[in-house]
């Protein structure tokens, strides 16, 4: 009991130099809490969705993928109209009805904009039917009753602006129609951001499917008593094999799992960077705590003068440490909540729509939250706490300070030399493995060592580099300038843990710098090497080029020529019998110029002749096949084909490496026209001396088209530049996070700092020292702590990102580029964080009472 009131007590004298740590706390546990609720709200969206469109059974064709957003034919598989009454006659069916479900079209407004999400949501066509009812509600006008009527989500309607009467072009496969809008529909539940249109049965089937009489699925609902798994076993009975069929809760696990991927990707990417925080908060927690005990080193020896024990020194100190774990877990839960509101207001924003309705948090979430938080206090508090507990009386009574352990100091530095060398190593021989999957276990084991390496050989380090820092930037300010140095250097161990804490979080940015800027540098050498066609088209939701749409691109004047490019899934059977399942590009005979492909025998052109076909040199090695050997080739869909290796294309480069060439022709001959693959991009190359006019004929031509996007190269590259870009934008911004913490670090140090030095800075103010000075002074140790750290850091990361790049050189990524105006911002914007987190620290020191400060024991 004595020991905690003892902890209480200083733990409420020193609040104030707890506020930062706690707050290191706060952040890390916030932002593992707010991603726990955010996924678990977003699962609890889509679980009530599938929930609330799934019918007790469904019955599919058996081609169709259940993740099959956007078929590269256009349409979608279907079933026949007539299967609709067997199932209705199947045992324990109450009701049976066909649906016409497709994602493969646009919908436009009046000014040719399209009303489609922004984000990766579909745009989803159907008929309407009573089956609807089960998600939405009607709130204005009624469904659609002809082929020139069409009903409207709300959420769609209030985005874009549309009311009643308002005409939408939808373009499909088998064309372009109008409609005007009957009715808008609210779902029941939240709808996570796709557009929905929906249409009479007739025009449903005409103008998504080519004719009427099909479907793309039958629903059907069990009668009383009769369970799904039941009601499945007897349309089973009734429609025969052939079919996929699954009960509602399969639907719904099947859509669960879809989104699964995108979720969990989101999910433990955050939790990493959570995780980063939480590193980084461990050097704010052992510096205050160390910082706290040396202050106290006094007090400690009266304690331990006085009878108590070293456990109850330690438990003293463990126990102001649960305390700090848990106000600042239970804060940082309660922000975590907020954090995952403003993910979903943000997320929102970018059109994935999110509701608090469904705002989801499970027991676990706290409780992993707490659970975190104290424990990464409490072991971040360990060492200080032993070493408390090791204070003597007599030499606590004799001295205001603990010194280093010179021997310790030696053993740390010996050992973070050790780790440091290991890491280099590790890293070196990741640079030289022959298959990245190798490399990649090495680079992360070098990663890991030169990390922990740096971290432990910082206070070794924080003695030359900070003198080397002092010397450029400090003594240009003169004695206020060396003695801001000589504070820097008065505890290593102190200088080199803040400084750590700034390190990692730089590291991951100059890493993911050097990895993005050389990506993108590669890309675009590869594109200029590789690339021929002057134009590319491509949709900017991933569905394939309409017919119509090409025939525009076709007859756009100004043009030499333009190639078709469509992926067509096979198994491919090498001459010894072995099978595999590969995707092969059916392309025109012009592809062979737009995309230089060096070929280690053959003669690529005669690849896109009738029966013919090109391997990869990887396949080609893999499978002992050579030029005018004949490969069976069974076609999705179609029927199997005899073709000749005509050229084995080199996979030493990036772009369609691995890829198998054969003609459109030879694909059409052995593919039923409804099963042969749209174009899921398009190449055009302009008349000499044309670009500019092909351009922008080009453009114009496909301006009714919005979904389509046309680039030159040029475009190509700033489009990919921008990508990475963007990519490495949220990166930073969740690394932001760590540097947070980090610069917390850097203020609680100085606070700290400012504290233990009181009667020291009192005298010197005595003899001279103005305020101004002072203030200078801390300002300026601030600055070189956060130079170091960034020294440090951007040298580590751009390690890192050397060998990373040059393990991606292995998959033709092949140029190192070091971003140095990126990596002179961050390391001059240090200087102006190690600026800002002085402010506080150098106002206190700057109204300390000169006589009270004197007078401090």
């Amino acid at each position: 009991m004595t020991v905690l009131k003892t902890s209480l007590r200083n733990f409420f004298a020193h609040k104030g130099r707890m506020a930062l740590s706690a707050v290191a706390v706060l952040l890390s546990v916030a932002f593992v809490s707010g991603t726990l609720v955010f996924t678990d709200t977003m699962n609890t969206t889509f679980d009530k969705l599938f929930a609330s469109t799934a019918s007790d059974v469904t019955l599919s064709p058996k081609d169709a993928a259940v993740d099959d957003e956007t078929p590269q034919t256009g349409r979608p598989e279907t079933l026949p109209a007539s299967l609709v009454e067997r199932v209705r006659a199947a045992e324990g069916v109450e009701a049976a009805q066909g649906s016409v479900i497709s994602l493969s079209v646009t919908v436009v407004d009046a000014r040719n904009k399209n009303v489609g999400p922004t984000s990766g949501a579909p745009t989803i066509a159907v008929n309407w039917s009573a089956n609807e009812l089960r998600s939405v509600d009607v709130t204005s006008g009624h469904e659609p009753r002809g082929p020139t009527e069409v009903m409207v989500d709300g959420d769609t309607a209030e985005k874009h602006g549309l009311k009643m009467g308002d005409e939408l072009r939808t373009i499909a496969v088998t064309g372009d129609f109008k409609a005007r809008i009957s009715g808008i529909v609210d779902f029941k539940v939240t709808n996570p951001g796709a557009t929905v249109v929906y249409f009479d049965t007739a025009t449903a089937q005409r103008e998504l499917l080519g004719k009427e009489g099909l479907f793309t699925q039958i629903t059907a609902d069990a009668a009383p008593g009769v369970s799904d798994e039941t009601l499945k076993a007897n349309i089973v009975a009734a429609v025969g094999g052939g079919y996929t069929l699954q009960t509602a809760a399969e639907v719904a696990d099947a859509g669960r799992e879809d989104v699964a991927g995108f979720l969990d990707v989101m999910k433990y990417a955050m939790l990493g960077f959570a995780g980063i925080a939480f590193l980084v908060g461990i050097f704010l927690i052992v510096n205050t705590f160390s910082m706290l005990v040396a202050q106290r080193t006094r007090e400690i020896g009266l304690m331990r003068a006085i009878g108590s024990s070293r456990k109850q020194v330690n438990r003293s100190v463990l126990v102001e440490a649960l305390f700090l774990g848990v106000v600042g877990s239970i804060a940082g839960v309660a922000a975590g909540v907020g954090l995952a509101i403003g993910l979903m207001e943000l997320m929102s924003s970018m059109g994935m729509e999110l509701s608090t309705d469904d705002l989801t948090v499970r027991w676990t979430t706290p409780a992993l939250g707490l659970l975190l938080g104290v424990i990464v206090t409490v072991l971040a508090a360990y060492i200080p706490a032993r070493r408390a507990g090791k204070i003597s009386p007599m030499a606590a009574l004799r001295d205001a300070g603990t010194p280093a352990d010179g021997r310790a100091g030696r053993v740390r530095g010996g050992l973070g030399l050790l780790l440091t060398a290991g890491g280099a190593a590790a890293l070196w021989t990741a640079t030289q493995a022959e298959k990245a999957s190798a490399g990649s276990l090495w680079l992360g084991l070098g990663v890991v060592l030169s990390l922990v390496g740096f971290i432990v050989v910082g206070p070794l380090l924080a003695g030359g580099v900070v003198r080397v820092l002092g010397a450029v930037v400090l003594r240009v300010f003169g004695p206020v300038g060396r003695m801001a140095e000589r504070n820097a250097l008065r505890n290593p161990r102190r200088t080199g843990a803040t400084a750590a804490a700034l390190m990692i979080g730089l590291a991951l940015v100059a890493c993911l710098s050097v990895v993005g800027s050389s990506m993108v540098a590669s890309a675009t050498e590869e594109l200029d090497r590789s690339v021929g066609a002057d134009f590319i088209v491509q949709s900017t939701n991933g569905q394939p080029v309409m017919p119509q749409a090409q025939a525009a691109l076709e007859r756009s004047p100004g043009l030499s020529h333009v190639t078709e490019y469509k992926w067509v899934e096979a198994t491919i059977t090498d001459p010894n019998g072995k099978a595999v399942k590969k995707g092969l590009v059916a392309a025109d005979p012009t592809y062979a110029k737009d995309l230089r492909r060096d070929t280690t025998s053959g003669t690529l052109a005669k690849a896109y002749d009738e029966n013919a076909m090109s391997v990869g040199s990887d396949y080609a090695t893999e499978h002992g096949v050579k030029v005018g050997d004949v490969l069976t080739v069974a076609f999705k869909g179609g029927e199997s084909a005899k073709l000749t290796v005509a050229a084995i294309t080199s996979d030493e480069n990036n772009v369609d490496k691995g890829a198998m060439y054969t003609g459109i022709t030879t694909a059409a001959r052995y593919l039923p026209a409804d099963k042969l693959p749209k174009s899921m991009i398009m190449f055009a190359t302009a008349e000499d001396g044309k670009e500019a006019e092909a351009y922008a004929a080009l453009k114009e031509s496909l301006a009714a088209y919005p979904q389509y996007k046309v680039q030159n190269q040029a475009d190509y590259k700033q489009d990919l530049k921008d990508q990475v870009g963007q990519l490495l934008n949220i990166v930073y911004g969740l690394l932001a996070l760590a540097i947070i913490v980090a610069v917390l670090g850097v203020v609680n140090t100085l606070a700290l700092s400012v504290v233990e030095r009181t009667r020291e800075i009192g005298l010197m103010r005595a003899i001279g020292l103005s305020r101004r000075q002072l203030r200078r002074m801390i300002r300026l140790e601030s600055v070189v702590i956060a130079l170091f750290g960034a020294l440090l850091g951007l040298g580590l990361g751009m390690g890192w990102g050397t060998a990373a790049q040059k393990l991606l050189a292995l998959e033709g990524l092949g140029i190192l580029e070091i971003p140095w105006p990126t990596i002179m911002t961050v390391f001059v914007g240090s200087a102006f964080v190690g600026l800002f987190a002085a402010l506080v620290p150098a106002f206190r020191a700057g109204r300390m009472n000169v006589l009270n400060a004197i007078a401090t024991e």
